[in-house]
């Protein structure tokens, strides 16, 4: 089912596959939101639960001796979520696990995602429960991808995301055969820390892994104009830029909780960097903020 939220300044629609966002027009109708396309990528703004990213050979164990087996990304983005509520301004979606869930993520939750439209922004809100009766280990993060360039006749190099603080100049780079984090070798983007100009081919590896990132807030946008997003992500340790290697015309800003599993750590789910534990009953929330500039 398709959903919507609407002000003076934006039109905001949700899809409840996946429980995730697809669309984000201005007044005028200016789509800001990649609208999805096969030839580079048919994905929008899947959430990412319980793992960000890959695990080595799709697979882990817990301390506690139980399998995990998951897909890159995680079970919840193709699931069918349900609304559980909507007014004028704030939609939300939630999912249950359930028994194919368990087979691969034996720890029983509750995820609910609202949505929340406020002026020239949507704040995405995650709630997640532990339902189970043991100590549950989780990873979650957003994936939405902006259209990039916004309008006809822009090239993507004109376009810039600009950092709050000044960052690091490496990165560790994802293998291409595994999915996983060289934390071994860092790789310089010869930028000057602040302002990372677009081009194609800082995606022709895989995405750009900030994983010392001291910024909370980046802006994606063209140089001369200053058309595009304020993106906030202050309960987030980690940012990732990525588009296709095929030169998809957009680019995803993603704020997650922890990585695909890293070259320096085992395959143990609770070893992973910055994983966390919620007690029996507990509850966890985090939220991120997109603003049209």
């Amino acid at each position: 089912m398709e959903y919507s939220l609407k002000n003076e300044n934006l039109t905001v629609c949700f899809a409840s596959k996946g429980g995730e966002l697809t669309s984000i027009q201005n007044e005028k109708g200016l789509e800001y939101l990649w609208q999805g396309d096969k030839e580079y990528w048919s994905g929008q703004a899947p959430v990412l639960f319980p793992i960000c990213g890959s695990l080595r050979d799709n697979r882990a164990t817990t301390l506690s001796g139980k399998e995990i087996q998951m897909p890159r990304h995680g079970i919840v983005r193709k699931e069918e979520f349900e609304l559980t509520s909507i007014t004028d301004d704030t939609i939300s979606f939630s999912i249950t696990s359930g028994e194919d869930m368990l087979t691969k993520y034996p720890f029983p939750f509750v995820l609910t995602i609202i949505y929340q439209l406020d002026k020239n922004s949507i704040t995405v809100h995650y709630k997640v429960r532990n339902a189970g009766t043991e100590d549950m280990p989780f990873f979650i993060g957003g994936h939405p991808a902006f259209r990039c360039p916004l309008n006809p006749g822009e090239a993507y190099d004109e376009y810039e995301v600009r950092f709050e603080k000044e960052e690091e100049e490496t990165n560790p780079w994802p293998s291409t055969e595994t999915g996983l984090i060289d934390m071994e070798t860092r790789t310089s983007l010869s930028w000057d820390k602040r302002s990372l100009t677009l081009k194609h081919e800082l995606f022709e590896q895989d995405a750009i892994v900030f994983d010392r990132i001291k910024s909370r807030k980046v802006t994606l946008s063209h140089k001369d104009k200053k058309q595009g997003v304020e993106f906030s992500f202050e309960d987030f340790p980690y940012l990732m830029l990525w588009s296709t290697a095929n030169h998809g015309p957009f680019i995803a800003i993603e704020p997650w909780t922890g990585l695909s599993t890293c070259s320096d750590e085992d395959d143990v789910f609770e070893h992973k960097r910055n994983v966390t534990i919620l007690k029996p009953g507990e509850e966890k929330q985090l939220e991120y903020k997109i603003s049209i500039l």
